[in-house]
């Protein structure tokens, strides 16, 4: 029994199965049904359709390299009949169906290993971005959050606050020993100034 593969989606193709398409060439084109003949006589590309095995293969989501695979590779060569030929031609056809299985789902295991843990933390994000559409009842974690974040807050400005009056302080200290230093020279000017200015009352008059 002679088990044909479709031309579009790389898949089994069983007698009497399918749809066979001849071309002007003579050229014969096996599909597995008539969703694949359709989107042949469409001219679509089937690396660009994701049901198909050569999206797959070309993706990177199935096995491409692997001693397993060469054996539906080889040409049908005819040979002369011999029965212990054909009894260890069976048995090493299901000995290698298992191994190409056993190594698919390794392959799988490999390619699927941190998707869980990927997609808790999308979910994470999703709901951290999204609190107000939660009801109140789910939104207490994300609250105290944000009242300990606001309290650290609080305590920042607090000790900015500090840091800023020191500093005021410093500079009004600094500014009383100029004055300091200043003040006689005042002083002296106005006296001169109200004696200049004769029968004026006393009074202290700023520049």
């Amino acid at each position: 029994m002679r088990i044909e593969t479709c031309y579009f989606c790389s898949s089994p193709v069983y007698p009497s199965k399918g749809i066979t398409f001849v071309r002007n060439d003579a050229k014969a084109f096996r599909f597995c049904k008539s969703k694949c003949h359709k989107n042949f006589k469409m001219k679509r590309n089937p690396r660009k359709l994701a049901w198909t095995k050569a999206y797959r293969h070309a993706h990177g989501k199935e096995m491409t390299v692997d001693s397993t695979l060469t054996f539906a590779q080889r040409r049908n060569i005819p040979v002369r009949y011999n029965r212990d030929l054909v009894q260890t031609t069976l048995k090493a056809m299901t000995r290698v169906t298992e191994i190409r299985q056993r190594r698919e789902r390794a392959f799988y295991k490999t390619r699927m290993r941190g998707n869980k843990q990927r997609q808790r933390e999308d979910d994470r994000k999703l709901v951290e971005e999204n609190q107000h559409l939660l009801p109140p009842s789910e939104r207490f974690a994300k609250e105290a959050e944000a009242e300990t974040e606001e309290m650290v807050d609080v305590e920042k400005v607090r000790e900015k606050v500090e840091k800023r009056r020191k500093e005021i302080e410093m500079d009004e200290s600094e500014l009383d020993s100029d004055l300091e230093e200043t003040l006689p020279k005042m002083k002296s000017k106005r006296k001169l100034k109200m004696k200049v200015g004769g029968g004026v009352e006393a009074m202290d008059v700023d520049e």
